[in-house]
């Protein structure tokens, strides 16, 4: 059969049309985030790479966005504070006689904060003989509260410690207890002092993982920081790795976009950059913290097709890797000379 010059002509235009519309479509697929695989049977047939997923049963691939797995459960919360003659400039009251849990409560002041400074109260518990915070049904023979010194806010100053003193007796009065306050101006100079101690060791490691060709969608993200033990942060943009020990901080931070998570269609929102940071004084060093940041951006730059970048757009080498860990072993050391270890309770709190 002959094919006719118009025909001929057609038939070269149909293929083109459809080589034209494929080509958008390869492109614009390209363009999509990657999304997280819910299944390996649909995406294995294509010949793609197929993450580990939280599939349906019958293992294809759901319609449906992907939803966080039950291990993404919100951090545990902290464990209360409690009064550090290292990091608070302390008050003792005393009392005639012991006085109830619900006495104390009831006249304590509604905010514990003088400026940008916590302060704490806590009462000598008459049976256990333990310091913790009023709470009912228990008795108290005496009483304390604290200031905290210094915080990642700076030293505390005359005026915060002016209004401690004023909540701080306020409270004294109602409770009938006599308080014993220390000199202002010796309290405003460990303030500074500590404040000159902490500030040089304040240490928050970050690295940036920016995508290489195709942007990730909020679920891929999560799937990837599933894999290494990241949960839901209290935030939207927040995954963490939680600390081994209950209610601790969180090991490690992994943020992206809040507005992508916020996003409608958060499987569609592109998220093109995460940040991956280690607190340095608020984790322990024995949980091995920096081997666990170095290796999970590493392990994600590899899963997600990204690089390493340091804030100032910088790739981040291994021997960058290498100066960092020897640096942190400094701080390390010099915390541990003032009793104020990495991870402590009395750390935490002073790098808050």
């Amino acid at each position: 059969m002959q094919i006719t010059l118009g025909t001929g002509l057609a038939i070269a235009g149909i293929v083109v049309l459809v080589l034209i519309v494929a080509q958008g479509w390869w492109s614009a697929r390209r363009a999509a985030p990657r999304r997280a695989a819910l299944g390996g049977a649909a995406a294995a047939a294509g010949g793609e790479r197929v993450e580990p997923g939280f599939g349906d049963d019958d293992g294809m691939a759901s319609t449906q966005p992907a939803t966080p797995p039950p291990e993404m459960r919100p951090a545990l919360p902290r464990r209360p504070q409690r009064l550090d003659a290292l990091i608070d400039a302390i008050v003792p009251m005393t009392l005639e006689s012991p006085v109830s849990g619900e006495f104390l409560l009831s006249h304590l002041p509604p905010s514990r904060r003088a400026g940008t400074k916590v302060f704490l109260v806590e009462g000598l518990d008459a049976e256990t003989g333990q310091w913790e915070p009023p709470a009912a049904g228990r008795r108290y023979g005496e009483l304390q509260a604290g200031v905290q010194l210094a915080s990642r806010s700076g030293a505390l100053n005359e005026i915060e410690y002016s209004e401690f003193v004023q909540k701080v007796q306020a409270f004294a009065d109602g409770a009938g207890a006599v308080p014993d306050f220390p000199d202002m101006l010796d309290v405003v100079g460990r303030a500074r002092e500590l404040d000159a101690f902490a500030g040089p060791l304040d240490a928050v490691l970050t690295v940036t993982l920016r995508a290489n060709q195709v942007a990730w969608s909020v679920g891929y993200v999560q799937q990837c920081a599933a894999r290494l033990g990241f949960v839901a942060g209290a935030v939207p943009g927040r995954l963490v790795l939680p600390a081994a020990e209950e209610g601790a901080p969180p090991l490690l931070v992994l943020s992206f976009d809040p507005q992508a998570a916020l996003a409608d269609e958060p499987q569609a929102a592109a998220v093109r950059e995460c940040t991956l940071s280690l607190d340095v004084p608020q984790s322990d060093e024995r949980a091995e913290p920096f081997p666990a940041w170095h290796n999970s951006a590493r392990t994600l730059a590899d899963d997600m097709d990204a690089s390493l970048v340091d804030d100032q757009g910088q790739p981040v080498t291994l021997h960058a890797f290498a100066a960092i860990g020897t640096e942190l072993q400094n701080i390390y050391r010099q915390l541990e000379s003032r009793d104020l270890g990495a991870g402590t309770p009395a750390a935490r709190r002073l790098f808050s």
